[in-house]
């Protein structure tokens, strides 16, 4: 176990230094999330007064989904990284080494964990700017960061596996894009289930993208019903972690195919 943490602790900070050099990266990652945030919140504003919404401001009730939708989006990349190293040779070079499988999957969710609690501090402190009121204080902001860092690890543990397996940077793009759309609007990050159609509406109970962005919408209420906070987290938590146990073990179909 030791080995695995210094290990991890070693790979993630080569990640964070590579990501340290290139700085717009993470600018040009947050503008789309905040052309959507600004466009849609004043797209749809009026959409509040539907009945059954049960929200003051749309801006309010959409920035916490931005939130989770850049997690999503930014993780589905998080493979890409490690097609770059099998292009480059690095890949075969780590693990003809005595370095811990566990760990190069551990510090690629670490490294993108980092990224996403930025990017999801950034999308708030803008939504707050842009007129969002959040009653949950401090307490709803971590969990929207803890909720946005777990379904990241999510998508990109499964972005790694597909990584390992198709070792192409197209069919990992397409497989991503693919997914992360459909997850998207089968999801109350736009809308409230109560104003969903109700297959979509039962599609979404089964959705980590809804699992994610129902925790922290009820995290930044003002009388949070952390029973469901505490639900919605633990099945994001166990998802990443079969996830990451499941990309793990798609190093041997690697080494199999190479």
């Amino acid at each position: 176990m030791t080995t695995v943490i210094t290990h991890t602790r070693l790979l993630t900070g080569r990640s964070l230094r590579t990501l340290g050099r290139q700085p717009a990266y993470l600018a040009l990652t947050l503008i789309q999330p905040l052309v959507w945030l600004l466009l849609f919140g004043e797209l749809f504003r009026n959409v509040v007064e539907l009945p059954g919404f049960g929200g003051s401001s749309y801006l309010t009730y959409l920035t916490p989904g931005v939130v989770v939708m850049t997690a999503m989006f930014s993780a589905g990349w998080a493979g890409t990284g490690f097609i770059v190293a099998m292009d480059r040779g690095v890949m075969d070079r780590d693990l003809s080494s005595p370095v811990s499988r566990t760990a190069l999957i551990a510090s690629s969710l670490a490294s993108q964990s980092v990224t996403i609690a930025v990017q999801a501090l950034i999308v708030m402190v803008v939504g707050v700017v842009a007129g969002a009121r959040f009653d949950g204080g401090v307490a709803g902001w971590v969990v929207v960061v803890v909720a946005a860092v777990l379904l990241g690890a999510v998508f990109a543990a499964l972005s790694d596996a597909v990584a390992l397996l198709v070792r192409q940077q197209e069919a990992l793009i397409g497989i991503s894009q693919f997914l992360t759309l459909p997850l998207t609007f089968l999801s109350s990050v736009m809308l409230p289930s109560a104003l969903m159609p109700g297959w979509v509406a039962e599609a979404a109970r089964f959705n980590p993208v809804d699992w994610a962005a129902v925790a922290s919408r009820e995290a930044l209420s003002a009388s949070p019903d952390w029973s469901v906070v505490a639900e919605r987290l633990g099945l994001l938590l166990a998802l990443g972690l079969v996830l990451a146990w499941l990309a793990t073990r798609a190093f041997r179909a690697y080494q199999r195919s190479v």
